[in-house]
Order: C-alpha cells, then sequence, then structure tokens
C-alpha cells in the first residue's frame, strides 16, 4: 500500500496546532501545509515562541501522537463553521473566500477548517520533530501582520527522520555562505545589501563557469549579445514590466528622461532582434546572453548568493517557425542535460499549463503545449504536470535539479512567449515571401550565475571539481633550501594554465598541509631535500593520498586530462 507522506505531514502540522493552542489557549491559528521534506503552521502570538516553548510544544505533540487519537472529516454549514471558528480571525476571513460547504478535521478536542487530505489517526506519525521559526506575512503579502511560522517534519518511520536529520546537519557544513567566507570567495558589505563583492578566488570560479557557458554554446550555435543596463520608460511600459513589475525595479533619469535598470534582459534582446530584417532561412535563430540584471528584492527574503538584487542570468532566446518548436525545445532539454551533467548534478522536469489568466488564443496555447509534452515524450523524460501554473505569455518546462544531499532547486527554464512577438511587432519573411510572426522561447540553464554557484558551493562541500577549484595546487616546502626548486616547479605549472600556489612559512609541514586540505585545494606537492635530488615529486591529494615519485611532465599530463575532463 502506498503510503502518502503529505497527508501525514499535514496531519502533523494539525497535531502541532492542537499542541500550540493547548499550551498557549490565546494564540489564533493561520495556516498549516505540508511542503516538501516538511511542513509548517502560522500562528499569531503576542510574544515570540522561545527554544524553551518549542521544546515543550514538541513535547506535547508528540503526548496526542502517542494517544492515537482518530482523525476525521466533517462537512459543516457556513452558520455552523462561524461559531467554530468565532475565536480564530484568520480562519473566518479563509471561510469566507470558500465556495461551497466548509469541511473539518478533528482529533481529540481539536478541530480545524481544513480540505485535507489526513491519515487516520495521529498514531501513524511515528516520527515527529520541530526544527526551526521564521517570521511570515499573513498570505505572504508585506502590508499584512507578520505572523510567526514554526517549521517541523514527519516521517513514517525514526530511521527516515534520523537520515534527515543527518542530512540538515551536513547541509549546516556546506551552508555557502560560511564556506564562502572560509574559502574567500565572496562577501557582502552593509554598504551595499544584497549585493555580492566576488573576491580574486571567487571571481576565478565565476570566471570559469561563464567560459564554460560560452564554449558550449558556441558548440551549439548560439550566436552571443550585450544589451544596455539601462532602458528608457518607454521600452519597459512596452513590454509590460512597468506596470506588473514596477515593485522590483530600480529608477534613474538621463537627460530629465525616466529609465529603469533592466531586471529582465528579454526586452534588450528583441530590440537586437528588430534591428534586421529576418528570414526563415536564419531559423531557428538562437541568441544568447549573459546579462547582469537588477532587481529590488526585500531586505528580508536576501539569502546570500541565492537570493541577491543584482545577478547575471544566462538568458538565451530562440526565434523560429512553429514547425521548429518541437527540435528546439528538444535541443534546450539535451544542451541543459549535457551542462548538468559537468556538474553531476540529476534534475526533474516540471510542465506547467496555461492559467486562468493568460494571452494567446487556445489553440496557440494547445499547440505550444503539446510541443512541449511531445518533446519530453520523444526523450522518454518523466515530468510532472503543474496545470494553470504557466506564465501568463505562454507555457513552460521547469528544471529542478538535485545535489549530492538530494535537494532540488529550481534553475533552468523553457518558455513558450506569445505575448513579446505581438507587443513588438516581430517579423520574419516566409517561404511565401509574406511576413509572419515568429514563435519566441525564453530559457535559462543555469538561472543565475550568482545562485548557481551558490548551489555549487554546497553541492561539492567546497570541493570544487580541478577545472573549478580557484587553487588546483599548492606547493608546500620543507625548508628555505626547497624555495628555489618549488618557484621552478611554479613556473612549468603556471606555463600551462594551472593554478598554483606556493607555502614558503615556516611552519610544520602538517600544519601546511591541514591548511591546504581547510582550503580545499586539490593537489599539495611536498618539496624537501629528497625531492629536490631526484627531480620527482610528492603528491598529496586533498583526501590524503600520498603518490611517490612522479615526474613534472607526467603531474602536468595528468592534471591537464583531468582538467579536459571536467571530472
Amino acid at each position: 500500500m502506498k503510503r502518502d507522506i503529505d497527508a501525514l505531514r499535514h496531519s502533523a502540522s494539525h497535531v502541532l496546532a492542537q499542541a500550540v493552542l493547548e499550551l498557549f489557549p490565546k494564540t489564533k491559528l493561520a495556516i498549516g501545509p505540508p511542503i516538501e521534506n516538511g511542513f509548517y503552521y502560522d500562528f499569531d502570538r503576542n510574544k515570540g515562541f522561545t527554544p524553551e516553548d518549542l521544546e515543550k510544544i514538541e513535547k506535547r505533540a508528540l503526548e496526542i501522537i502517542k494517544k492515537d487519537l482518530p482523525i476525521k472529516k466533517s462537512l459543516k454549514t457556513k452558520a455552523e463553521a462561524k461559531k467554530i471558528l468565532k475565536d480564530q480571525p484568520y480562519k473566518l476571513e479563509l471561510l469566507e473566500e470558500l465556495k461551497g460547504k466548509p469541511s473539518f478535521y478533528q482529533q481529540g478536542d481539536f478541530i480545524d477548517l481544513c480540505a485535507g487530505p489526513h491519515v487516520k489517526s495521529t498514531g501513524e506519525i511515528k516520527a515527529f520533530k520541530i526544527l526551526s521559526t521564521a517570521g511570515a506575512y499573513w498570505k505572504g503579502d508585506s502590508k499584512k501582520k507578520m505572523l510567526q511560522r514554526i517549521y517541523g517534519t514527519a516521517f513514517y518511520d525514526r530511521k527516515e527522520l534520523k537520515r534527515y536529520l543527518f542530512m540538515l546537519e551536513e547541509a549546516k557544513k556546506r551552508d555557502h555562505k560560511k564556506l564562502g567566507e572560509q574559502l574567500d570567495l565572496f562577501s557582502f558589505h552593509e554598504e551595499a545589501p544584497g549585493f555580492p563583492f566576488f573576491h580574486p578566488k571567487g571571481q576565478i570560479i565565476y570566471d570559469e563557469l561563464i567560459q564554460f557557458w560560452k564554449n558550449i554554446h558556441k558548440d551549439w550555435n548560439y550566436q552571443e549579445i550585450k544589451t544596455p543596463i539601462i532602458l528608457n520608460k518607454a521600452l519597459w511600459l512596452k513590454s509590460g514590466h512597468w506596470e506588473n513589475y514596477k515593485e522590483n525595479m530600480y529608477f534613474t533619469k538621463v537627460d530629465k528622461k525616466d529609465y529603469a535598470v533592466k531586471p529582465m534582459n528579454c526586452p534588450g534582446g528583441i530590440l537586437v532582434y528588430k534591428s534586421n530584417l529576418h528570414s526563415y532561412k536564419e531559423f531557428p535563430l538562437r541568441v544568447g546572453e549573459l546579462g547582469l540584471v537588477h532587481r529590488h528584492e526585500l531586505s528580508g527574503v536576501l539569502n546570500g548568493l541565492f537570493r541577491v538584487r543584482a545577478f547575471t542570468q544566462d538568458d538565451a532566446h530562440i526565434y523560429c517557425t512553429e514547425e521548429q518548436l518541437q527540435e528546439e525545445i528538444i535541443g534546450v532539454i539535451e544542451l541543459s542535460k549535457e551542462i548538468y551533467k559537468a556538474f553531476n548534478l540529476d534534475y526533474e522536469l516540471e510542465l506547467s499549463t496555461r492559467p486562468e489568466k493568460s494571452i494567446g488564443t487556445k489553440k496557440m496555447w494547445d499547440s505550444a503545449e503539446l510541443s512541449l509534452e511531445k518533446a519530453m515524450k520523444k526523450l522518454k523524460i518523466d515530468f510532472k504536470l503543474n496545470p494553470g501554473d504557466g506564465a501568463f505569455y505562454g507555457p513552460k518546462i521547469d528544471f529542478h535539479i538535485k545535489d549530492s544531499l538530494g535537494r532540488k532547486w529550481q534553475c533552468g527554464t523553457i518558455q513558450v512567449d506569445f505575448s513579446m512577438p505581438e507587443k513588438f511587432n516581430l517579423e520574419y519573411t516566409g517561404k511565401d515571401s509574406h511576413k509572419h510572426r515568429p514563435v519566441m522561447i525564453h530559457r535559462a540553464i543555469l538561472g543565475s550565475l550568482e545562485r548557481f554557484l551558490g548551489i555549487l558551493i554546497e553541492h561539492y562541500a567546497g570541493k570544487f571539481p580541478l577545472w573549478l577549484s580557484p587553487v588546483q595546487v599548492k606547493i608546500i616546502t620543507v625548508t628555505d633550501r626547497s624555495n628555489k626548486f618549488a618557484d621552478e616547479l611554479k613556473e612549468k605549472l603556471e606555463e600551462n594554465n594551472i593554478r598554483v600556489e606556493t607555502d614558503f612559512r615556516s611552519e610544520s609541514i602538517s600544519k601546511k598541509v591541514r591548511d591546504a586540505q581547510k582550503e580545499k585545494v586539490n593537489y599539495m606537492i611536498t618539496i624537501g631535500d629528497k625531492e629536490i635530488k631526484s627531480k620527482k615529486l610528492a603528491i598529496r591529494t586533498r583526501e590524503g593520498k600520498v603518490s611517490f615519485n612522479i615526474s613534472t611532465e607526467k603531474f602536468i599530463k595528468d592534471l591537464l586530462k583531468e582538467i579536459e575532463s571536467k571530472k
């Protein structure tokens, strides 16, 4: 029998709410849904929940679970529901928005307005754990009251919980903000909140990512462009961003006229397209841009490299005919697969279809959705369907990559756009010598380079593969007598574009090695009298494996091979 983990966690959120009300009866309840890897419940309480409060709540929740209380569903009239919820203003607000008879779920004396589903009894929750607290605006609206959110998780057995808690501890060790500081990759400063400062070592990784992107896109016949950061108000009015995205944009004036700092690359790319006449003979036309964009994110959501106010987006736009659409989608999926493989990242796909508010005809949407679906089926890729979750301008495929801990990150996207070609009157000359509207595909694979770098730091736990490492080799000397040989070796490595540092400090060899390991350097070479005499190298990996009597030529050859393989 298949177990419904979402139903279990939904029931766990109700157990949490019951425990809170029993301990703090004046608390007002908001919502408590299951989420990926757990659940949460939002509460309105005069005082914040202390660590001691959370301990008490968890203890009480475990007592409720132990009682194995039956969880029963019932339907009520609106009048009956109002009586039950008379002391819960947030629930009453939700009740007013409901159509049809409201449903309730009850366990013991606790009853909650809820659509379900739930497990049959609290005893099915074999493992329960409160994880953390955070602030959360009611209905996600910053103009509404800030509530207190308690996060938790639940499983069908304790072994699963134990594995999950281990993963959380491992994730803490991999925190990109801590590793970024430890490895001297980047920093943030109060003079520019939300704007990352890349240090030399971080910039090396950043540049390697960019060069990798450029090389692989050249192989896939993409042309690269660059568009301005600041564009005038008229363009953003035409694109719809001024009306729909204004709160997230930065503004300035040029010659007393209104301009905006671009939050997206698309309108600038479209102007490049419109600079020339186009024929079907050019199609598919693939145009990429590593464009710097700025978005005004609220200070409360800023999170290291994961959520910043300025980032480089690996955008590309494909202009093609309707007949070419499916093959171009297949091409983007295959390109994405190749890119993610280089970082040992697996992925899952989601197809989002037409929302209630959308532009374009049903025929256009059906055709685009079918092309996206057929592309994935042709490649024999399983995907999740998200009905009604597409953008207003077209359906999309989203890539959810999985890191080494099994965590999922939304990165790449493929979007079919009906809006921009219409708004900007994009045209091409067809085989019939008449003007036609091109199909436009928006796509990003890495998404934000900053965010992707943050993901990679945690994915690799700072132990980057050789081709990405800012310091690939560290040369460690035993005594000052070794310095000359070390400098000569360093020069040979640098001639082969290998990133290398020397450590001439008057410290013990063991300390120098430990420091290099903390820096996650891929290879350490120890130079003493023996190595000088034999002209052979003693090489240590960051995992501690040591090889002796290695020639410089072989070492360089092996390094270059490893760099080329991107393993």
